[in-house]
């Protein structure tokens, strides 16, 4: 096995560890707030340090991006992580949250790990290597007609100043479908849509840690990633819309120019 994903894949499994004991004491926890519907749980803390820990146990000069602890410089090799995507819905006690682990290489995705410790399901990913769910290997969807897709989305929570546009472009996709789902983690979200389970999914405003890995799952799974109006820098504007091929490019059609009437 690729020895970047091994890391990965024990640093995820000790992570979901620490998160599996404590969804069994959800009042035992202490919350802080770090801004309008942005909360941290000591449960964060304590999943990010393990995943730091094992990292570092490997590679000690390794660069890390990190949700709570942020940046520690280091070398070309950079891993970038959430340690617990979907903290509301785990502190509300809906099982839908999940460890989200990438790693870069001067700017290159080259691994993903995202493991939903509830459900235990491990999406894996090396570039180059294709996409696993647990050793399983994993493709988009087929789906070619939009009156057949299911997507996925996050609305705006924490900033509303992609409200508007976030609406318009859910006006303009709804009636061209079979649905819309909005389930609270953006990392997982993304492992649906490279295991097919979605057809395609948006959002705006995202950071590196929610999507890294999400992205290369999907486009190890043989789908399309970019930011909503076709652009590359999805991982830097946090605006990201990605689907399989033939549903990519009806979005894009859709998406774009409600996108540049906001530019």
């Amino acid at each position: 096995m690729n020895p970047f994903l091994n890391t990965a894949i024990k640093a995820a499994r000790l992570a979901g560890r620490v998160i599996s004991y404590n969804a069994e004491q959800l009042d035992r926890l202490t919350v802080t707030a770090k801004g309008h519907a942005d909360f941290v749980s000591e449960v964060d803390t304590k999943a990010e340090q393990e995943i730091i820990h094992t990292i570092k146990e490997a590679y000690p000069e390794h660069a890390i991006f990190a949700e709570e602890s942020g940046k520690s410089a280091g070398n070309e090799f950079e891993w970038i992580i959430d340690p617990l995507d979907g903290t509301t819905n785990f502190l509300h006690g809906i099982p839908q949250f999940a460890v989200s682990i990438a790693m870069r290489e001067k700017g290159v995705l080259k691994v993903a790990v995202v493991f939903d410790p509830i459900k235990d399901e491990l999406f894996t990913a090396a570039k180059g290597e294709g996409a696993l769910l647990n050793d399983r290997r994993i493709r988009v969807s087929g789906t070619n007609d939009m009156e057949y897709a299911l997507l996925a989305t996050g609305f705006p929570y924490k900033n509303m100043k992609n409200l508007d546009l976030w609406t318009d472009c859910f006006r303009s996709l709804l009636p061209e479908t079979s649905g819309v789902r909005r389930a609270g983690s953006a990392a997982l979200d993304l492992a649906w849509v490279a295991a097919g389970r979605y057809d395609g999914f948006w959002e705006f405003d995202l950071n590196a840690w929610d999507i890294a890995a999400g992205v290369l799952l999907i486009e190890e799974a043989g789908g399309m990633v970019s930011e909503v109006d076709g652009g590359r820098d999805h991982l830097l504007s946090g605006d990201i819309m990605a689907a399989n091929p033939a549903i990519y490019r009806k979005i894009l059609r859709k998406l774009t120019p409600v996108v540049q009437k906001y530019r």
